[in-house]
């Protein structure tokens, strides 16, 4: 069977059924999950401080911007299935490409897909207190093992979005356009909230009382010993404050950068995008930057209608709820539920469509099952990938390992970007004269800046929160010898040294 108006004969291929509009929806679409309605509680209890809670976002606001100006180049330039996968590869070499393949796989787009699930079984009990996640219908031991009736919705809810998908780039996007939209009017709800019931003592305790409080670092006080005091400006060496700032807002970029993560993931479906040279690095910075507007929208709305102590401490950290629910009582708690299983079911629909399609350009390039590089002759997308994809995440579901697994993959993602990152500088003198429809703004300095931004958070991360980076580099270097094992099958010709080299 072949593609409308496709000669016969022709071997199935990509169909590029996505616009811009449609494009921008899955860098927006992969982004808005559950975090920005809940990450905000814990950077809270940490920072204590109105203004550092700002400056966390808008410093994942500005790496992020960064990052998606520096891909737009990459984009721009090598417009193919695979997205990241690619750029690593030929930047880096096969090995850092597979490795991060590997690793997207095994959890960073499963695990995120399992886990944002499991996010909308959650919430789908508000409505209806059946589904829980304590509620199980098969459990193994006294862990989380087992199939819940919050897992069962989320392993139902992962089928039905494959399936979608399956029946064309045009299908899925649909879907993506719609909860897109939705989930951006939800935003914008919260943000109005802000705006018509923001609460005198609220303001004047975050805004005029304590904004400018750099507040007590406890983290940092048990490993040093040192105390910085409460109050408006601490005494001690600016020196000090500054080094303590600069750990501080390092630290709580795990929750702010994971919650606007997945931006990159449009890169991924470069092969169905028209015009992807235009198109990709405009979906990158619209997408991107409009996402991060609304997100630094709500954190000043979550200040606004809420005092700090009560953001840190809402509720299963349900900060947009605890919102929701001082302006508009119990209905208010139901309309955020509602907000949420827009969001999630949007996020786990983009992240699946996206990934399907890095799997299929590592098989393509002998690095992955073969089945998985086949396209369906009907409908031009890689069905195989797309229920291999299925079937691992629905397994994550079951473990009930998939929240202790993202946590552990938050380093190995941003050493990927800062490989990626880096790839910008190799491309620019190993190819030259490559055709660079879109040169990144603000070359060298951004992209190095956002190196060195990176590379910092990375390093407070391995000194202060060691559980979010060893386990990540175990299961990245997991991934060596699967590589050598899979290059000796699909190329037994070849010597095992180059195999590592670029």
């Amino acid at each position: 069977m072949q593609e409308p108006g496709q000669p016969s004969g022709e071997q199935p291929h990509l169909v590029q059924g996505m616009g811009l509009f449609s494009a921008t929806t899955i860098v927006m679409g992969s982004m808005i999950g559950s975090g920005i309605f809940i990450v905000s509680a814990d950077m809270s209890r940490t920072l204590r401080s109105p203004a550092l809670l700002i400056a966390a976002w808008l410093v994942t606001a500005a790496m992020t911007l960064i990052g998606a100006l520096s891909y737009g180049e990459l984009a721009a330039m090598m417009p193919t299935a695979g997205g990241q996968y690619v750029y690593l590869r030929e930047a880096l070499g096969p090995l850092w490409g597979f490795l991060y393949g590997w690793t997207l796989f095994l959890v960073i787009q499963t695990g995120t897909v399992a886990a944002v699930g499991v996010a909308f079984g959650k919430f789908l009990g508000v409505f209806f207190p059946s589904v829980s996640q304590t509620n199980w219908i098969w459990h193994v031991g006294s862990g989380n093992v087992g199939l819940s009736t919050a897992n069962l919705t989320a392993i139902v809810i992962v089928i039905l979005l494959t399936w979608t998908n399956t029946r064309g780039v045009k299908a899925g996007a649909a879907v993506q356009n719609v909860f897109t939209s939705a989930k951006v009017l939800a935003l914008l709800a919260v943000i109005a909230v802000g705006l018509f019931f923001w609460d005198f003592q609220a303001i004047e305790a975050n805004f005029r009382g304590n904004f400018w409080s750099l507040g007590s670092f406890g983290f940092h006080n048990a490993i040093r010993g040192t105390y910085m005091g409460e109050g408006p400006w601490p005494r001690a060496h600016l020196g000090e404050i500054v080094f303590n700032v600069a750990i501080g807002l390092a630290v709580v970029q795990v929750g702010s950068l994971f919650s606007s993560d997945a931006w990159n993931n449009v890169t991924f479906t470069a092969g169905e995008i028209k015009n992807p040279k235009r198109n990709l690095p405009l979906s990158l910075i619209l997408g991107a930057g409009t996402v991060l507007v609304l997100y630094i929208a709500c954190n000043f709305v979550y200040l606004s209608v809420l005092p700090l102590e009560a953001i840190a401490h809402a509720p299963q950290d349900r900060v947009a709820t605890a919102v929701m629910q001082a302006a508009f009582g119990s209905v208010g708690a139901k309309l955020m539920a509602g907000a949420i299983l827009v969001s999630t079911f949007g996020c786990c629909n983009g992240m699946l469509l996206a990934g399907a399609r890095v799997y299929y350009a590592m098989s393509q390039d002998g690095l992955f099952f073969k089945s998985v590089g086949k396209l369906d002759p009907k409908t031009g997308v890689p069905v195989n990938s797309l229920w291999m994809q299925c079937a691992w995440t629905c397994l994550l579901c079951l473990s009930g390992q998939y929240g202790n697994l993202l946590d552990y993959v938050i380093f190995a993602v941003l050493v990927f970007y800062i490989l990626t990152i880096t790839g910008l500088f190799v491309l620019r003198r190993t190819r030259p004269d490559a055709p660079r429809p879109y040169k990144a703004i603000g070359y060298p300095v951004l992209p190095a800046l956002y190196i060195v931004m990176a590379a910092w958070i990375c390093v407070v991360l391995l000194r202060y929160k060691p559980q979010y980076t060893w386990p990540g580099l175990i299961l990245v270097l997991l991934g060596l010898p699967v590589y050598a094992i899979w290059r000796r099958k699909s190329f037994p010709e070849q010597d095992p040294e180059p195999m590592l080299g670029a």
